[in-house]
């Protein structure tokens, strides 16, 4: 299997726009407008991976400050698990960011979302602290060098 990978700034082609859309609902099941959410955050990367013309996966982050990067969002679509997509989008989002000169990534994932706490741990992210939201959910803080 042939998968392209494409880096964008935070303008994403429309076309790109609504695939990235339909897949975050069929990864997290949720309506939350992905969109409205990135206007308001400072220097947003998209990276999509891309088979026959169709959104297979993505990871989406932030600027923290100049030196700390947010990996906000991510995930492969279900059907295509298993062929190291995501590990090639956080490999093509280590590299962007340190060409542009960032010291450390942060992320944040739960228990529920074990592959990806594994891929984090296996790429070199470390457990920082684990935060407990008011309704008691646990958040896994992990960080990683540059």
């Amino acid at each position: 299997m042939q998968f392209e990978y494409h880096v964008y700034d935070k303008e994403l082609p429309d076309t790109i726009l609504i695939e990235l859309k339909k897949l975050h609902q069929v990864i997290f099941n949720t309506s939350e407008d992905l969109e409205e959410k990135m206007s308001t955050k400072s220097n947003v990367q998209i990276i999509v991976a891309i088979s026959d013309g169709k959104v297979i996966g993505y990871k989406i982050g932030y600027a923290i400050d100049k030196h700390i990067f947010y990996s906000w969002l991510g995930g492969v679509d279900p059907e295509y698990r298993g062929h190291g997509i995501a590990s090639k989008l956080m490999d093509k989002q280590h590299q962007v960011l340190k060409e542009l000169d960032y010291k450390i990534v942060r992320t944040k994932t739960m228990n529920k979302w074990r592959n990806m706490l594994i891929l984090n741990i296996k790429n070199g992210f470390d457990i920082t602290e684990v935060l407990t939201e008011d309704d008691g959910t646990q958040k896994i803080v992990l960080e990683k060098r540059l």
